[in-house]
């Protein structure tokens, strides 16, 4: 069943190239279609278009095919090209004549545009949910790593002292960043684009912000075209939002990737989070956050797949916008999946005691002798100088009480400023 078949029998090969992989994307989204159609229904009713018993028995089939979405019964098979079609049948199959008129006022590209936003407003909700409680669980590991010494970087080379508290409440704090592109995004994607029919609107008496209130949408687009031309819009802020997550979570997979190795030796994982080699008995593999840092890799390439696939398309409906579900459905499913592995992963990392004294440390804390001889009266180009002259002539020695030196001024981490920094929605 298709819901624009007129009777002639399309070609097999064609058939299958334009559904593509449609039927199993919108078991993704067919729980909003249920969400959509219902609202439509009810519309229809105040309007005139249906009757009660209409509404009625139209809600209950809407009602039945949601507990089967709900128990895993439901399917879409072959026979039927999306969720949509799939729906309309069972309606009609239960009710006749009343089921064909669900379509009333609507059009397959406004029914599609309605569940993908519901859809994504509510993923967007679960992925703040995520996000918050890593962010949690990053800030209480900052708080009780805070004194823990760990050398830090630059151009991957040893460069100032640093601690494990920093780093935690580091992530922790970039994750506000991306929680600001979550609401901006859930923003452009709460409005509800139901009526703008296939683009330019519907010559039925509709109530188009009866549907705003019943599905919850904060606004409508209130031009029907603008309402399809967010489609491609709307996928491109989801994906820039996931890619910035992407971006975050990436990175400090590569850290932990690089501190668990024993060069460094500065972190570890119970044998249990960790994978073992075929032939090498010896190996424990960061798998987990390898397989993260390749997920995060991935979703960072989907805003460019994005925007090649509607750059050059006008205004209107194409459906090169059907190649745009795949890669946000499971760019959202993947990043749902890697928020909950790395909060429950992380949680178990075990911090090894690192001793600042050891002479392998020792070229950290030039900056800090530098510091203090700058506080004694001399200029900080002359104080430069000197250490660096202790450096090439082997008689430099280090300030490495802690507390005295660069990393006590960072121990103060602002931990409930940054808390307190993290948005609401």
């Amino acid at each position: 069943m298709k819901l624009w078949d007129k009777g002639v029998q399309i070609d097999k090969l064609i058939e299958d190239f334009t559904v593509g992989n449609d039927r199993e994307l919108d078991l993704f989204i067919a729980p909003y279609d249920v969400i959509a159609t219902k609202a439509h229904a009810k519309m229809l009713q105040a309007v005139g278009i249906l009757n009660k018993k209409e509404l009625n028995n139209l809600i209950t089939g809407l009602d039945t095919i949601q507990q089967q979405i709900e128990d895993g019964s439901f399917i879409i098979e072959d026979q039927f090209e999306d969720v949509h079609s799939k729906i309309e049948h069972e309606l009609v199959k239960a009710y006749g004549s009343t089921g064909k008129k669900i379509h009333t006022a609507r059009s397959r590209n406004d029914q599609v545009l309605t569940a993908l936003h519901l859809y994504f407003k509510n993923n967007l909700d679960v992925l703040y949910d995520q996000i918050e409680q890593l962010f949690k669980t990053l800030l209480s590991l900052a708080e009780s790593h805070q004194s823990k010494f760990l050398p830090g970087y630059t151009h991957f080379q040893r460069a100032m002292p640093s601690s494990f508290g920093l780093w935690f409440s580091a992530y922790a704090e970039i994750l506000i960043d991306d929680v600001f592109l979550l609401k901006a995004t859930r923003q452009i994607i709460d409005q509800n684009p139901l009526g703008s029919a296939a683009g330019y609107g519907s010559s039925f008496p509709i109530d188009r912000e009866f549907t705003t209130r019943e599905m919850n949408f904060a606004d409508l687009k209130y031009n029907v075209v603008a309402a399809q031309m967010s489609r491609g819009k709307s996928e491109m802020a989801i994906s820039g939002f996931l890619a910035s997550l992407g971006f975050s979570l990436g990175k400090m997979a590569t850290d932990i990737c690089v501190y668990i190795n024993q060069e460094f030796n500065f972190i570890d994982f119970p044998e249990s989070l960790t994978t073992g080699s075929s032939i090498m008995p010896h190996k424990k593999n960061p798998d987990v956050f390898e397989l993260i840092r390749g997920k995060c890799n991935r979703i960072q390439a989907l805003p460019n797949e994005i925007r090649a696939i509607v750059a050059n398309l006008p205004s209107g409906y194409h459906r090169d916008f059907q190649l745009l579900k795949q890669g946000v459905i499971y760019g959202i499913e993947d990043m749902k999946q890697v928020l909950e592995i790395f909060d429950y992963s992380i949680k178990q990392i075990i911090i090894k005691d690192l001793d600042p004294n050891d002479t392998e440390f020792n070229f950290l804390f030039t900056v800090d002798n530098i510091n203090e001889l700058v506080l004694d009266g001399m200029s900080f180009r002359e104080a430069y100088q000197k250490v660096a002259s202790e450096i090439k002539k082997g008689e430099f020695k280090p300030k490495t009480d802690l507390e005295h030196t660069h990393i006590g001024s960072i121990h103060n981490l602002a931990l409930d400023r940054i808390r307190d920094k993290f948005p609401k929605i």
